[in-house]
């Protein structure tokens, strides 16, 4: 059985057992690592359910393995002609958490 979920703005599918990285999730902390993600796009296995936008009844429920940071992304400004140069990057703070269950 497997899970389209929506977190963060992005989708992701997901089965049980599956390790995702996520971003930064309000309310979940190391000591509540426990996570229920409620915007269940589509729910599939030996019958498809497809939401309108979210399946009714259907969560995912996960646990927060670590705080981690994603890649760094080079942020580079520059006006020709102008001398102007701006050089700086950015990490994304992201969520590693583990699918526990999934419930249609």
């Amino acid at each position: 059985m497997y899970a389209v979920i929506q977190t963060g703005g992005k989708q992701y599918r997901v089965t049980e057992g599956d390790v995702v990285d996520v971003e930064r999730l309000s309310g979940v902390s190391t000591d509540s690592p426990d996570v229920t993600f409620d915007h269940v796009l589509m729910v599939g296995g030996d019958d498809v359910k497809v939401g309108a936008p979210n399946v009714d009844g259907a969560k995912v429920t996960a646990k927060l393995l670590a705080e981690v940071r994603g890649p760094k992304i080079t942020v580079f400004k520059m006006k020709r002609r102008k001398q102007y140069r701006r050089k700086t990057g950015h990490r994304q703070d992201l969520h590693r958490i583990r699918i526990e269950n999934i419930e249609a």
